[in-house]
């Protein structure tokens, strides 16, 4: 007997020094565990929410959520009946414990036991939301884990009304709706803050199971839950008696989808947005549509309308031919419209930013920038007359002009603008040198391949219509520190600004403001029929439309028709062909171009001041004879008014028996040898 008592007590003893040992090792691990937490620093919050874009007006437009719905909002803008149900059903010692409800896991523990399996949960909002962050929604012990780690993490970092705040964000409600906002939004058509006690209710319920719950699938199953609910908010204090009862009796209406209709608005900008903003933020398209942002555009919608209608107005109906246009602020470089096909819902290839097609003669403005910095003037007169050009390599060179016309005489730069001559323009690129016709275009912001070659003055180049136009805003503005852009401002789910559009002032490029000006007057003769010549000039087909006065260049390849002019408010670009590169056959498909921005410039001016040209201080103005480059006189016909540095001014005066002196002009013409065969140009 002695002995067995022995024996007991021993035993005893060996339990208790085994179940202190052991109880010294949880704290050790557990001690660990909570030091292990602690070093690894606050686990990120970070969740997919809706991506919001703003148009100029500060309107929203549309928004980015893929197949789910997101919104974040703050505490302070939940309705005090939302948290309070919440807890009501989900947690209601949240405020109490650690992340942890000890009584409710040991009730759950003990059913699962008996069961042998996961049968019950007992999660806090703070394991909830650990899962909804990081974990997936399996019932295994590895899970149950790794919620807990993070519920401590969560725990020991954040505040608990950052923690409900964040739980509220993210719980699912079903129907692609994560958080009480979009919940609200989907179910009663309201802002989460202005949803009552009875929709609350009935939303705190879903949760628990989104699609038993739902009340627009089993609006029996969610009443009932949601009376639950209002009956354990009665007993919590959270709400009396009479209020439970109100809430209960309370007929719900619900928002009606079935009538929604999908129309994405200016959606080819929209991509450009996304595409720009993922730039900025030095991240994905993907992470920028679920980042929860705000994007504040620069679109302005009656001219997206504007630019959308006159597409479908100009083009005809059944035709393959394709467009791309875009519109943008003369002086600042905002994109106000952009339309990168006829139909995006056809073709989302967005050919304003992507496509890289042959410029034709929409370049040349940039080469004669170009050859204005090196000594020449509008008034610099070079022969228009069939010339080849005898290359570095040996090979001959013979562009020619539209249609084979030529002037067979010498004429202005300001003509040869005008009229698109295809040899002035190769015989000054060859002049200049195509290397510094090259550095020109890069001063304008042109990128990629540029061959510097004497026929890229006749825009054997592909260039997208995205960069040509935000060249000539940059040479309507006179700067090279503005830049086409989509996108004011951003700013985090949280609103806290990310990024602000503000001038380039770093480049290291430098447009010349009084060069600039002088071409972009110069533009202006391609609808002034007083420089006419030996054609018309290249506006004159729309000429007529116009009510006031604009600048710009077209430009024609077998397969590409392009019309690029401005005003001092807008910029606007046009491009029209096949996607294959077939060649445009018809005449009137080569006039979509002029007649689109024709169109479209007209209407968004409308309702805008007239604005002029203002001449920077280091030009001045003359009016000159077209004809011979002369002073004008009383005795010319014609006059245009040029602008140049003071010095470049002439100083002799056309006189009226010059007007019809074709012989003296072709005794000039023989006298410039120099045309003939220019070989020194470099590569």
């Amino acid at each position: 007997m002695l002995l067995f008592i022995r024996l007991k007590w021993k035993w005893i003893r060996r339990s208790m020094k085994a179940a202190f040992t052991c109880c010294i090792l949880g704290l050790i691990v557990l001690a660990a565990v909570f030091i292990y937490a602690v070093s690894l620093g606050p686990p990120s919050l970070h969740t997919e929410q809706n991506t919001i874009y703003y148009g100029a007006d500060g309107k929203v437009i549309d928004e980015d959520h893929g197949a789910q719905e997101r919104y974040w909002i703050s505490k302070e803008e939940m309705p005090e009946s939302i948290v309070q149900a919440t807890l009501a059903i989900e947690d209601h010692r949240f405020y109490d414990h650690w992340g942890f409800d000890l009584r409710r896991i040991a009730s759950a523990a003990l059913t699962d036991l008996k069961a042998m399996k996961m049968v019950e949960g007992a999660s806090t909002i703070t394991q909830q939301y650990a899962r909804n962050l990081y974990l997936s929604h399996e019932k295994t012990w590895a899970r149950k884990i790794k919620e807990a780690f993070y519920a401590m993490r969560l725990e020991i970092f954040y505040e608990k009304d950052e923690i409900i705040e964040g739980y509220l964000n993210t719980i699912y409600y079903g129907h692609g709706a994560y958080g009480i906002e979009a919940a609200s939004r989907y179910y009663f058509d309201k802002h989460a803050e202005e949803l009552t006690l009875a929709e609350a209710s009935m939303l705190a319920g879903i949760p628990k199971g989104p699609s038993y719950y739902s009340p627009l699938n089993n609006s029996e199953n969610a009443e009932e839950r949601q009376s639950v609910i209002l009956s354990r908010m009665e007993e919590l204090g959270y709400i009396s008696a009479e209020k439970e009862q109100k809430a209960v009796a309370v007929s719900l209406d619900y928002y009606d989808h079935s009538g929604e209709a999908m129309k994405t608005v200016a959606p080819y900008f929209q991509d450009k947005v996304t595409e720009e903003a993922a730039r900025i933020l030095d991240t994905d398209v993907d992470s920028v549509k679920t980042g929860g942002y705000h994007i504040y555009t620069t679109l302005n919608k009656s001219h997206q309308k504007e630019l959308e209608q006159s597409i479908d107005e100009t083009i005809a109906n059944g035709s393959e031919i394709q467009t791309a246009s875009v519109i943008m602020d003369s002086q600042t470089g905002a994109v106000t419209a952009l339309a990168g096909g006829k139909d995006h819902s056809k073709s989302a290839y967005n050919r304003v930013t992507d496509a890289q097609r042959m410029v034709g003669s929409t370049i040349k403005p940039f080469l004669y920038y170009a050859a204005l910095m090196r000594d020449y003037t509008p008034l610099t007169m070079i022969a228009s007359k069939p010339t080849s050009f005898e290359l570095k390599n040996g090979k001959v060179y013979s562009p020619s002009n539209y249609n084979n016309y030529y002037a067979n005489r010498k004429i202005t730069m300001a003509q040869a603008l005008a009229l698109s001559d295809n040899i002035y323009a190769v015989t000054t690129n060859v002049d200049i040198g195509p290397k510094n016709f090259v550095e020109a275009l890069r001063t304008f912001g042109i990128s990629g391949k540029l061959p510097a070659v004497p026929s890229l003055a006749l825009g054997t180049a592909s260039i997208s219509l995205y960069e040509m136009v935000d060249g000539y805003m940059r040479m309507v503005s006179g700067s090279a520190a503005v830049r086409a852009h989509t996108i004011t401002k951003i700013t985090d789910r949280h609103g806290e600004v990310v990024y602000k559009y503000k001038l380039n002032t770093d480049t290291e490029k430098s447009i010349d403001p009084n060069v600039a000006f002088t071409v972009t007057h110069m533009m202006t003769g391609m609808f002034d029929k007083a420089l006419n010549g030996y054609m018309s000039v290249t506006g004159a087909s729309i000429s007529d439309q116009l009510t006031r006065m604009y600048g710009g260049k077209s430009g024609t390849t077998d397969a590409d028709s392009w019309m690029i002019g401005f005003s001092p408010q807008y910029t606007m670009g046009v491009w029209t062909g096949y996607d294959d590169n077939r060649d445009i056959t018809k005449t009137a498909e080569h006039q979509y171009s002029k007649q689109l921005w024709a169109s479209t410039m007209e209407t968004i001016h409308q309702p805008l001041p007239v604005a002029t040209f203002t001449p920077t201080p280091g030009v001045k103005g003359v009016y000159i004879n077209p004809k011979t480059g002369k002073l004008s006189g009383s005795g010319c016909p014609k006059e245009r008014l040029v602008y140049m540095a003071e010095e470049n001014i002439p100083t002799e005066t056309c006189e009226p028996n010059e007007k019809s002196d074709e012989e003296q002009i072709n005794r000039e013409l023989q006298d410039d040898s120099w045309l003939d065969g220019i070989v020194d140009w470099f590569s």
